[in-house]
């Protein structure tokens, strides 16, 4: 049996280590672990199930894509269609007002992409210095087809007609063959 002496003041053992105990669990509360960094990662199954996410993910905005990126270019087919009806819009009304010669027959169109580019001097009262009328800073790109080629129609040829006649450009259309996304073709734009 233990004096008197001796424990006077003093814990039995079995609640020393009790209390440690206690004050030690309460400090692993407020701190972090030791072994946070070796817990802190993924496990095979998480890993998994996040890599199976992130395809089926990826799978559904591939199709959507690639519908944005030919909405795109269709977009940009019908800007430069109507740049370049536009400029020989421009062409026939310059014409029609006299302000430079145009060939007979081709009813105050031009006859080629290439006038509305390289432009057309003017004429009479209008000439200053051999001034030259332009049309189109540069003859648009066809975005389906990658080509400055496009399909051109005359006043004198049929509407349906693929074959230009040569006399004039009275309108133009895309040569790509394929469909848009609203069902209609590109070259009856």
């Amino acid at each position: 049996m233990l004096s008197s002496s001796r424990n006077f003041g003093m814990v039995p053992r079995t609640r020393r280590w009790i209390l440690r105990a206690v004050s030690h669990r309460e400090d692993f509360r407020t701190t972090p672990s030791r072994n946070w960094a070796r817990n802190s990662g993924m496990t095979l199954l998480e890993l998994l199930v996040a890599s199976s996410i992130l395809i089926l993910l990826a799978t559904v905005a591939m199709p959507m894509a690639r519908v944005t990126i030919i909405r795109q270019h269709e977009q940009l087919l019908r800007y430069r269609l109507r740049e370049i009806r536009d400029a020989i819009d421009r062409y026939n009304d310059a014409a029609s007002k006299g302000l430079f010669q145009v060939q007979a027959g081709t009813e105050n169109y031009p006859p080629d992409l290439d006038t509305l580019y390289h432009g057309v001097t003017l004429t009479g009262a209008q000439q200053q210095q051999n001034t030259r009328l332009r049309f189109l800073r540069e003859i648009p790109v066809d975005p389906m087809t990658n080509s400055k080629d496009w399909g051109m129609r005359s006043v004198q040829d049929d509407p349906d007609s693929t074959e230009w006649g040569g006399q004039d450009v009275f309108d133009v259309y895309s040569k790509a063959t394929g469909t848009a996304l609203d069902g209609t073709k590109y070259s009856d734009w």
